[in-house]
C-alpha cells in the first residue's frame, strides 16, 4: 500500500541535503564545541557558522540568536525567562486563546507564581485585533506573545503592526514562529521583533533543535543552569550535528517551494468544499499558511475521517500532533467560534515540497469516498 504523508505541521521528513551535511559532525568531526582543542573548534566553527545563517535569515546579529532543543524548549524560555527577569515589578502578560499548547501551559503555571494574564479573542478566522492589545496593556504589563502562523488553521498574524504597537508602549513582543519560518517573512526589525521561536522539524530538518532570538539587551533569567552555554542563557553540550541540519535546512529553503505549496493548497481547499456541509477554518490566500488546510466536515467525526483515510495509507491530523491524543474539541476551533460538535468534525492536511500532484488527486479522490460512507451512517448527518 502507497504511503501519502499530510501531517507536515507535525514533523517533516529530513531533507537528504540535511542528512548530508549532518552526518560528518556524528563521527568524523564529533568534538564538543565546548572544547579547547582543534576537534572542539571545528564543531564550535560549524555551530557559529550555522548561528550566523540563522541570524541573517531573520535579519539578527549572530549573538541574539540562543540554540534550543525546539520550539516547546524556546517558548517556555521565553515567557518563563522573561517573567523571572521583570517579576515583580512586572507581572502581566498578554497572550490569545489560540496559541500553541506550550505557551498556554507555560502561561497557565506561571499564573501560579503570581503572573496576571490577559487572552485575547480572535475573530472568525482567527486574527487577534491589534486594538485589543493596545488596550490589555497597563503599566504592568511586560510581554505580548503572539504566535505567528497558526498551527492549527494555518491564519498568519501581522506582526509589524502589533510589533509597533508593543514597541510604543515599551513592553516585550514575543511570536512563536516554528510554523512560518521560512515559508512568509519573519524581520525581526521590520517587525519590531524582541523574541522569535523557531525550530528545525518544520522544515525539513531535524528533530530535537530549535532557537530563540532574544533582541540584544533584553535580561532573561536561564532555565537551566551548568556551564554557561550559549551566552549563558542555556547551559548543555551543544547538539552540533542538529544545529549544522537546522542551518542547512534554512539554506536550502525556496521560494519555488512556497509558491508550489500555495498552489496545491488552495487546489486542495478548493475541491474539498465541493463536498456538502463543509467549511475551511481560517484564512485565505496570503494571510494563510502555504502548507496548511483545516476543513469542518459538519455532522462527522473528524477522528473517524483520519482512520479511514490511514487505513488507505494517508496521513492527516485532527489537530495539533502535541493534542491529538486527546478526546477534547480543539481549543484553537473553539475560539473561533465553533461549537465542540463542529470543531471534532474538523481534520488539518498539511503538505510539503515534497507533496506530489498524484499524492493530492488520490487524497481528494478518498477523501470524498470516505465522507460519503461516513456520511451515510452517521445519525447527525
Amino acid at each position: 500500500m502507497k504511503q501519502i504523508y499530510l501531517d507536515n505541521a507535525a514533523t517533516t521528513s529530513v531533507d537528504p541535503a540535511v542528512v548530508k551535511a549532518m552526518l560528518p559532525y556524528f563521527s568524523e568531526k564529533f568534538g564538543n564545541a565546548s572544547s579547547t582543542h582543534f576537534a572542539g573548534e571545528e564543531a564550535r566553527r560549524a555551530v557559529e557558522e550555522s548561528r550566523e545563517t540563522i541570524a541573517n535569515s531573520i535579519g539578527a546579529k549572530y549573538k541574539e540568536v540562543i540554540f534550543t532543543s525546539g520550539g516547546t524548549e524556546s517558548n517556555n524560555l521565553a515567557i518563563k525567562g522573561l517573567f523571572f527577569s521583570n517579576y515583580p515589578e512586572k507581572d502581566h502578560i498578554i497572550t490569545s486563546k489560540i496559541e500553541h499548547d506550550c505557551v498556554l501551559n507555560s502561561c497557565k503555571w506561571l499564573e501560579t507564581k503570581g503572573a496576571k494574564l490577559t487572552y485575547l479573542d480572535v475573530d472568525s478566522e482567527g486574527f487577534v485585533n491589534p486594538k485589543d492589545i493596545e488596550n490589555a496593556i497597563t503599566d504592568k504589563t511586560f510581554l505580548v506573545t503572539i504566535i505567528h502562523g497558526n498551527n492549527e488553521i494555518g491564519t498568519i498574524q501581522n506582526l509589524e503592526e502589533i510589533g509597533k504597537i508593543c514597541r510604543k508602549k515599551g513592553v516585550y513582543f514575543h511570536t512563536d514562529a516554528c510554523q512560518s519560518y521560512t515559508k512568509t517573512e519573519i524581520n525581526v526589525k521590520k517587525q519590531n521583533l524582541d523574541l522569535v521561536t523557531l525550530n528545525a522539524h518544520k522544515i525539513h530538518g531535524p528533530k530535537g533543535v530549535g532557537a530563540l532570538y532574544i533582541r540584544e539587551g533584553i535580561k532573561i533569567t536561564p532555565l537551566a543552569h551548568g556551564g554557561g552555554h550559549e551566552f549563558k542563557l542555556r547551559s548543555g553540550t551543544a547538539n552540533v550535528p542538529g544545529i549544522v541540519g537546522f542551518a542547512k535546512s534554512v539554506k536550502i529553503a525556496s521560494s519555488n517551494d512556497i509558491k508550489k505549496m500555495h498552489k496545491m493548497r488552495d487546489e486542495i481547499i478548493e475541491n474539498a468544499l465541493k463536498i456538502p456541509n463543509t467549511s475551511l477554518n481560517g484564512s485565505k490566500g496570503e494571510k494563510r499558511l502555504c502548507n496548511n488546510i483545516n476543513i469542518c466536515f459538519n455532522n462527522i467525526e473528524g477522528e473517524s475521517i483520519g482512520s479511514f483515510l490511514n487505513s488507505k495509507g494517508i496521513f492527516t491530523s485532527t489537530g495539533s500532533a502535541c493534542s491529538s491524543h486527546s478526546l477534547e474539541p480543539s481549543h484553537v476551533l473553539l475560539a473561533l467560534g465553533k461549537t465542540p460538535l463542529e470543531a471534532n468534525s474538523s481534520i488539518r492536511v498539511t503538505i510539503s515540497k515534497f507533496t506530489t500532484e498524484e499524492e493530492i488527486e488520490y487524497f481528494l479522490e478518498e477523501l470524498k469516498k470516505t465522507v460519503e460512507k461516513l456520511r451515510k451512517i452517521s445519525p447527525l448527518a
